[in-house]
């Protein structure tokens, strides 16, 4: 329920303009997106030492021409400043940003232009992967059109909850295309992606397989140890050297295992977003189970959530509350969150008294809640 609600708030425009203005969400944008500008992604590279970065520039679906363009001049800014700074980075890029919505020759010329501008300066380009609704037509122009003009300057994401992607995988390996393999993020139909978490790392483990063994220097992009475990052991029992294949992570999550991985010598790189639109990339990246949901003063069901960010002070972080409402049909229909109710100097510390609370307790916050938003 709670990975629904959080991929319903990625699509609400009114909530995404508050987001951007409020105090708390915009701190805790700040552990996971590089900022709102060029300068300030830049600047990130510098701070992640001797990891390689994707820079992603947010926004999607694009409706006007004048859009895609500025979208485009910025990449190319991005490639610019990626070969002054002497960074060892690339850039992921997204076909419905580009205006493929809009005008497929629009898309082709702006997605030509950057990767053109890539291939000059030796970088690279992925071109990430959308709803299902744009699979096909992906990569059906990364086979016909991007892939035959500029080979491995340019790759491609496949996504493993997907139920068509293991036949991607291996029309990717003869083409020898590089792929970035994936779970997915997106809320699809069960006809086209498996719903059940099992099968997607079931899937996503025997596409890596594929990829590890026979593909073409793929990213393995995945937070979750057990399988990085198991890529760490199937590439040493195959002896299939570290320089063959790289891991990848979000920017801001499980910083820790990314310094690990590399420090054991593996290729690790992370994927960089930055840009106005952080909020819809931070909602479809919230996953987890199934939370309970509970009545309000106001007579509705809500369900909770908790996060811990930077607070105004120094060395200080903050924890608070996050409210989902639910309509008819398990879905989300709003949201309202706390202000910080403790304090610490590490994200575990300030979230403890949060997580100790009683379900009156929490009950109390959201009628606070309830009752401010009514005023």
């Amino acid at each position: 329920m709670l990975r629904a609600a959080f991929l319903w708030l990625s699509e609400q425009p009114r909530i995404f303009r508050f987001v951007r203005k409020n105090r708390v969400a915009r701190k805790l944008a700040s552990r996971f997106v590089a900022g709102e500008t060029v300068d300030e992604a830049i600047t990130t590279l510098r701070d992640l030492n001797a990891l390689s970065a994707s820079l992603d520039l947010l926004g999607e679906s694009v409706l006007h021409a004048e859009e895609a363009q500025r979208a485009c001049k910025t990449y190319l800014d991005v490639l610019e400043r990626i070969h002054r700074a002497k960074a060892n980075a690339n850039v992921s890029v997204k076909l419905t940003q580009m205006g493929l919505d809009i005008d497929e020759q629009l898309c082709l010329g702006n997605t030509r232009s950057i990767i053109r501008k890539a291939k000059q300066y030796d970088s690279f380009v992925r071109i990430d992967m959308e709803q299902s609704s744009y699979t096909a037509r992906t990569l059906q122009l990364f086979t016909d059109v991007f892939y035959p003009e500029f080979g491995n300057a340019v790759g491609v994401v496949l996504q493993s909850y997907l139920r068509r992607t293991g036949a991607d995988v291996d029309a990717m390996i003869g083409l020898g295309a590089r792929v970035r393999l994936c779970k997915g993020a997106y809320k699809e139909p069960e006809d086209v992606a498996f719903p059940d978490k099992r099968d997607v790392d079931a899937n996503y483990i025997a596409c890596m397989e594929r990829l590890l063994q026979d593909g073409n220097y793929p990213g393995i992009a995945t937070h979750d140890v057990a399988i990085i475990d198991h890529a760490k052991a199937f590439t040493k029992q195959r002896r299939i050297p570290a320089e063959r294949f790289e891991f990848q992570m979000l920017y801001g999550v499980r910083r820790d295992l990314q310094y690990r991985l590399r420090r054991e010598g593996y290729n690790m790189r992370v994927y960089v977003p930055f840009g106005t639109h952080w909020y819809p990339y931070l909602m479809r990246q919230q996953v987890h189970g199934r939370p309970p949901a509970f009545g309000a003063a106001d007579g509705q069901a809500y369900s909770v959530a908790t996060f811990a960010d930077d607070a105004a002070e120094a060395g200080r972080y903050g924890a608070a509350l996050l409210f989902v409402r639910w309509g008819e049909g398990e879905r989300p229909v709003g949201h309202l969150e706390t202000d910080y109710l403790a304090f610490g100097s590490t994200p575990n510390e300030a979230l403890a008294p949060v997580l100790a609370l009683t379900l009156e307790q929490v009950k109390a916050h959201l009628d606070e809640c309830v009752s401010r938003a009514a005023h």
